[in-house]
Formats: structure tokens, sequence, C-alpha cells
């Protein structure tokens, strides 16, 4: 049989591993799996991944189940645990505590958005917070969990769920998946690489002469960005007027208590400090501003705030938030921190690799990469970046704490405009800007609006149709029937240990190495 266009791509290269590179391998041998285009990915054992984010959102699990993955054994394999939620602690002032609940929150109330029919409630002083309707949350704070495909016709239905992962371990994982459908993997240092005459990659040549070649590149280098940054010069975008925070520290501890099925985001001093358990281990790190903190205070406080012992001697990273003006330049495209990077406070990292590989299958070229393909690519994607900026520019610009340079200092920010106007939009009445394929729906926005304390000033008009009443007896039911069902729940920790036990590590059943705490 004869190839339909003998214009199709026949060669894709990807350049690193780690998360980025080994999820794009995956995705490209599963839609390629009947070998009409070969994928070799080209990384070094002697180039460490960066491997600090270990929490992910609802969509992730998309990825995983597109595979074909079966989610139960992938949980295990990555000493995953589940997250129903961010658990938002010292953001608005210190002491204050919200969250950031996954699914729906509440249910229409007739013809009414529940949320406007709530703030119609508050407006006549009732008792109940955001909270009280969105299961998710309710489970979180109650370390409960339940799967909402088990619990159709129940309250925690609408609910819906991400995991907390080893970074690495997912690497492994989709390294095996991607190398048994054929993806070929090619150990070595890049040190030169070959443009074409019109200005694209021809090839890269490794530090010991070998040459790899292809029609396609994905950059998957991390900050270094070999192709898209340095090869072709691709513009940065930097967001750091915005985004004041430049490094974070990280360590791994065992764990002393059970797993909570949330992502802790404690903010601090000079920024926020992470806690993400795994099944038997927990992730944990210090965001901060260098401007204000030094990399040795930024430790010694992350030192005195972790639970258990410290598996792994601290490490610093920094980095610089923004993205690349094209994440699509020419026959290479720039995924995971070779095109952008954006601090993890909403843990999209992993979504946005996804996410660049969900968008290239869409506006898959051939041979001839029609500008008009790479065009669209970009402007989505810019959309989600922005879509992040502005979502994680919004926690911090609401802030009411003065009490350090710090936050003082954001209290200056200039909001970026499209922000300012979904603010202000909201504010005035209730009302969210929508966009096509948002990845942060209404709970989201409205939870971190109100969690900030940025309630609209009016509700929407048509909630007046409905006896107030009505709404209240509505309310006052919900809540406490909620409150019932999740109590009647297993622990996180149980469901855990009866569906989806991990086995103990092995760094963790050696115990600690030479880590000390001080």
């Amino acid at each position: 049989m004869t190839d339909t266009n003998p214009n199709a791509i026949k060669k894709i290269v990807v350049i690193g591993g780690g998360s980025a590179g080994w999820i794009s391998a995956a995705m490209l041998s599963h839609y390629f799996k009947d070998g009409s285009c070969e994928i070799e990915l080209v990384e070094s054992e002697e180039i460490g991944t960066v491997g600090v984010g270990e929490s992910t959102i609802p969509p992730f699990l998309q990825l995983i189940t597109s595979l074909g993955i079966d989610e139960r054994e992938f949980i295990q394999a990555t000493q995953a645990s589940f997250k129903l939620a961010i658990r938002f602690e010292n953001w608005r002032q210190k002491g204050d505590v919200y969250y950031h609940p996954f699914g729906k929150i509440g249910g229409p109330i007739g013809a009414n958005e529940f949320y406007h029919c709530w703030l119609r409630a508050k407006a006549n002083g009732h008792p109940s917070a955001l909270i009280d309707y969105a299961p998710a949350g309710v489970m979180a704070d109650q370390w409960k969990f339940m799967l909402p495909s088990q619990a159709q016709g129940t309250p925690a239905a609408s609910a819906s769920y991400a995991v907390h992962i080893d970074a690495h371990l997912v690497a492994k994982y989709l390294r095996g998946f991607a190398e048994a459908r054929g993806v070929k993997r090619t150990e070595g240092l890049i040190n030169d690489v070959v443009t074409r005459a019109d200005g694209g990659i021809e090839k890269v040549i490794l530090k010991d002469g070998r040459e790899v070649a292809g029609e396609m590149f994905i950059d998957c280098s991390g900050f270094r960005s070999i192709l898209n940054g340095k090869a072709l010069g691709t513009e940065f975008l930097d967001w750091s007027d915005v985004l004041l925070c430049d490094r974070a520290v990280a360590t791994q501890t065992v764990n002393i208590n059970p797993p909570h099925p949330y992502t802790l985001a404690q903010a601090q001093d000079f920024g926020w400090r992470w806690r993400i358990p795994l099944q038997h281990r927990a992730g944990n790190g210090y965001v901060f501003c260098s401007k204000y903190c030094s990399d040795d205070e930024a430790v010694a406080t992350l030192l005195s705030q972790v639970e258990g012992e410290v598996l792994r001697e601290p490490w610093v990273l920094g980095f610089k938030s923004g993205m690349r003006k094209q994440l699509w330049n020419k026959n290479c495209v720039a995924v995971g921190l070779a095109g952008g990077f954006i601090e993890p406070l909403e843990s999209t990292a992993l979504h946005l690799i996804y996410r660049g590989m969900d968008f290239l299958l869409r506006f898959f070229p051939d041979k001839s990469f029609d500008p008009a393909l790479a065009a669209e690519y970009n402007r989505r994607m810019a959309m989600d970046y922005e879509e992040i900026r502005d979502f994680i520019v919004l926690h911090y610009r609401t802030t009411e704490r003065e009490d350090t340079p710090f936050w003082r200092a954001y209290r200056e920010v200039e909001l970026p405009q499209s922000l300012k106007e979904r603010i202000e939009l909201f504010q005035a009445h209730g009302v969210l800007r929508d966009g096509v394929d948002d990845m942060f729906r209404a709970p989201s926005w409205q939870s971190v609006m109100e969690g900030m304390g940025i309630r609209p000033r009016r509700y929407q008009q048509l909630v007046d149709r409905i006896p107030y009443p009505a709404i209240e007896e509505i309310l006052n039911k919900a809540a406490p029937m909620m409150k019932s069902f999740v109590d009647k729940l297993p622990s996180h920790d149980e469901f855990l240990k009866t569906h989806c036990p991990a086995p103990i590590p092995e760094a963790v059943a050696r115990g600690p190495k030479s880590a000390a705490k001080a």
C-alpha cells in the first residue's frame, strides 16, 4: 500500500528525557503505533532532570486513560496517592485557610447556577461556606476518599481528582511504555545542533561524534532549551514582573502520618511551602524570591518545618517565569521547561506537557510545516500559559498581608490586563469570562476568589425569581447531607491500602542517608 501523503513525516527526534521527554515519546508511540513514523529519544544519564513537580491536576489522568494504561497499575508503579484539592494556608492573611477543590460545587437550583444562589443566601446572612457544597473539598478536609465513578447517585459523584506522583517513576514507567511500542532511546550528550538552509533543525551531533537526524524535533531539554532557545533563538517572554518568586528548594521525607488527599500550599514570609504526600514518602519544597531570601535561609526554613526524617539532601533550583514566544518554531516544538515555566502553585507543569503534545497531534503537519498550523498551535498554547499565569498571580496579588517586604511588594504588582478585567467583571456581577477550552473552570476561580476575599457585589439578577425560602431550604439540607455522607467514607489511607497499595520504596525502607535536619 502506498502512502496517502508522500510528504508525511517519517522521523521524529525527541531531545531530552525526564517527564517531558517520555510523556512526549509515549504519546507519539501510541499515535504512531502502526509504525508509520520512527521516533527516537536522545538523553544522557549525565544530565539530571528537575523532577520536583509531583502534583498534578485532573486532566493529567486523561493522558493515562488515552494511552490505554490501567490507572490502578499506574498509581502503584508511581507510588501515587490521590489529590482532591489544594489547601491554601496563610495566603489572604496569616491563619486563613481555604481550599481549591476539584470538580463541581453544588448543583443548579432550577435554571440558576448554584454559586449565584449561594451568593443570594450569603446576602441574607446564611452561615454556610462555599466549600461546604464541594464534595472534593469536604472529603479533602476530612482526609477521606472515594472514586467518583463508584459514587454515582451520592453527594460525592460530582467530585473530581488528580494524583500525587513520583516524577522520576512516571518517566521510568512511560519510558517502558514507549520503548515497548518501538521508541528508540539513544544515550549521549548533545555537542552541536546543525540547522537547515531554511533555519529549521537538520540534526544534532553527540559528544562522541554520532549524528541523529530527523524531520521534526521535540525539544524537551529543560531550562537549557537547546533547540528552541539556543539553536533557533526563540524570544523568551519574561513574566518575572508579576511572578516574583525565582528559586525553589526541595527535599523528600519519610511519611510519619497517613497521606492527606490534597497538596498543601502554605504561604511563608518570602514565598510558599509545599507538601505533597505519596504513599510512603512526601515531597517538600519552598518556592521563594531571592531578592528577599537567601538559599541558606530558604533551606533552613524548609527543614525547620518538614515532617519526618529527611531522605535526601535539599537541592536548590533557580528559574525564570515566562514562556518562549513561539513554542513551535519551524520544525521544532518546545515541550515542558524548554518552552516555558510557571511556578508550581497550581500543579500545572505536567499538564502543560500533555497539553502541548495533545495540541501538536491535533495540528500535526507534514514535511511542508504549514505556518498556519504552527500559528494556531502557538496561539492556543499561549492562551493556556497566560491563563495559568493570571490564575497564579490572583493568589498573590489579592493578599491582605503586609508583614514582610515580599508581601508588600506584591501589593504593588501591576495586574496583567486580562486578569484585571476578569476580576473587575467578577466583582461587579459574579460573571467569569469564559475562553475556549479553559483549563480552570468556574469552580476553580470561584474558590480562589472567595478564599482571597473577593466576593461579587451582586448575584445574578434572575436568581430573584426563586423564592428565597426555597434556596435556604436546599442549602440547609445539602451541607449536612454532604458531611454525613463523607463521614462514612473510608479514609484516604484506607482506600489506598485496600485498592492500590504501592510497595515500600527501597529508600524509605533503608531510611535516611547522610541527610541531616540542620
